[in-house]
């Protein structure tokens, strides 16, 4: 009995290993896929790409994001000493739908 336990163990561990390496390898590619279409949509100023499944819907958002660690170690935290600390970020992502 622990053995066909053990058997199983080993071939789940397996085939986790083979989806992960897969879903890697896919992840990749949808990377690229994305990357192209953003450049698409930013370079020809398009917002939606039909597909004939799927839309892809280019999206462009700032962040800002504050560095909160640094400016508690400064202690006189006012609104000058704040914006020392934000940053503004450009980001461009697609929304499949």
């Amino acid at each position: 009995m622990n053995t066909e336990k053990n058997l199983i163990n080993t071939l789940n561990v397996d085939r986790l290993g083979e989806l992960t390496k897969q879903m890697a390898a896919l992840k990749k590619e949808a990377d690229a896929i994305k990357d192209n279409l953003k450049d698409f949509c930013m370079t020809n100023d398009v917002k939606k790409v039909q597909g004939a499944l799927v839309t892809a819907t280019y999206v462009e958002a700032n962040r800002k994001v504050v560095d909160y660690k640094t400016l508690c170690a400064d202690i006189g935290v006012d609104s000058d000493i704040l914006g020392k600390y934000t940053t503004h970020n450009a980001v461009f992502s697609i929304k499949l739908s």
